[in-house]
């Protein structure tokens, strides 16, 4: 198909890079329209997830770069991020396709491209937060003294997403957190894993600081824990 990345990936993405799963364990991801076997992916055990948030966790530290980023390199980081994604939309939508069963053209009213057209738009609104999220003054209740608000990112959180919208799904837990500031671990459907791994590779060419997105596929029990 026309449409078809050169190349995409099948591995986990931690600490900025993509690595085999430390038992060698992977599970296939089938087509639905035809069910025919696509691929094998990696498959996150425990240990695999204790590694992406230890990531997650050093890339939050106070010294880290992420933390110490400002909100307008963030704002930029993420528009780059959104960029490569309109750059390799064919691409995205072709993985949505092929692993999610939708039809790839929106020339009927949906399909894949519709998907990708709206996840590229809330990263990009997202990221026009990043630069916005100040404190406030207020006056205490004597008139006389004068409180200082401040927003900080909670940390490294976890984010599980479904298989039926599974790149919009995805910047709908990205944007937010990037933008305040947050790291992540973000574990995909077993059954929806490469288009969350394709974002990770655009994630890794913008520049964001190693660990600061982590991308895990397996099964709910085990890495979804």
């Amino acid at each position: 198909m026309e449409h078809a990345p050169k190349s995409y990936e099948t591995r986990l993405f931690i600490d900025g890079e993509f690595v085999p799963s430390k038992s060698g364990a992977s599970f296939p991801t089938v087509n639905p329209s035809t069910e025919e076997v696509i691929c094998n992916v990696s498959e996150a055990k425990a240990e695999d997830v204790d590694a992406a948030v230890d990531a997650a966790v050093r890339a939050f530290a106070p010294s880290a770069p992420w933390r110490t980023m400002g909100g307008p390199a963030r704002r930029d980081l993420m528009l780059k991020l959104a960029d490569l994604m309109e750059r390799e939309k064919n691409a995205l939508a072709y993985l949505e396709t092929l692993d999610n069963g939708k039809p790839f053209s929106s020339t009927t009213g949906y399909g894949s491209e519709v998907d990708i057209m709206l996840a590229t738009k809330v990263m990009r609104y997202y990221a026009g937060w990043a630069d916005k999220m100040g404190g406030q003054n207020v006056m205490g209740d004597d008139d006389k003294t004068l409180i200082l608000t401040f927003r900080e990112a909670v940390g490294p959180i976890g984010c599980i997403i479904p298989w039926n919208f599974p790149i919009l799904m995805a910047a709908w837990k990205l944007g937010p957190a990037l933008c305040c500031g947050c790291t992540v671990v973000l574990k995909t459907s077993e059954k929806t894993p490469l288009s969350a791994l394709f974002l990770a590779q655009l994630i890794q060419e913008a520049g964001f600081p190693k660990g600061v997105v982590n991308v895990l596929s397996g099964d709910g029990p085990t890495a979804g824990r």
